[in-house]
């Protein structure tokens, strides 16, 4: 999965990718160009089912998004595709059930260590289990509902990049290391 000419493949997933996965998709782009990463990270989301499939965002989620300066009026709902556990880096489900699924449909140990629940990357909850990290789907709420997933999300926000970063440095020391070593062993 790696390669120091691609970039680091992050998805969000929910159940139809209309609020939680599309505001987890647009505020991590955000927090990793904000990080200096956005050559290096690429986010998108999916949903879990084909219920919203070829929708746009939900409005309320929009208002919220541009409220912040985040444009999703390019956003068309989709549903997960199998061959994406091996063209992602890590799998983020935003509640249990997405969490769950994700995990017993992947095709082998690997990929099911990429589904992480995406607030485990909030320190007041890494330690927690999946189980308490979920988001609920604020569509059949109001105003208020958006903005608990806006706050959910921001939590989040910078231990996933702190992670990325991590990830992509480690990869970075080994490719030196690696490089080294080949130089040492030209006669």
């Amino acid at each position: 999965m790696s390669s120091t000419t691609s970039p680091y493949r992050i998805i969000a997933v929910c159940t139809g990718n209309i609020c939680r996965s599309p505001m987890a998709e647009l505020i991590l782009t955000e927090a990793f160009a904000a990080a200096g990463l956005a050559d290096a990270v690429t986010v998108d989301s999916a949903g879990t089912t084909a219920y919203e499939a070829g929708r746009p965002i939900d409005p309320r989620a929009a208002r919220k998004l541009t409220a912040h300066n985040l444009t999703s009026d390019r956003h068309i709902a989709r549903e997960w595709q199998p061959e994406w556990y091996a063209e992602r880096h890590l799998i983020l489900a935003l509640d249990v059930d997405h969490y769950g699924w994700l995990r017993a449909s992947a095709p082998d140990p690997e990929s099911a260590a990429r589904v992480r629940m995406l607030r485990s990357f909030d320190p007041s909850l890494e330690s927690d289990y999946p189980l308490d990290q979920g988001i609920e789907d604020p569509w059949y709420g109001d105003h208020s509902d958006f903005e608990a997933v806006w706050d959910q999300i921001q939590a989040a926000a910078p231990g996933i990049v702190d992670f990325v970063r991590a990830v992509l440095d480690a990869e970075q020391a080994r490719l030196i290391v690696q490089d080294s070593q080949q130089v040492r062993s030209i006669p």
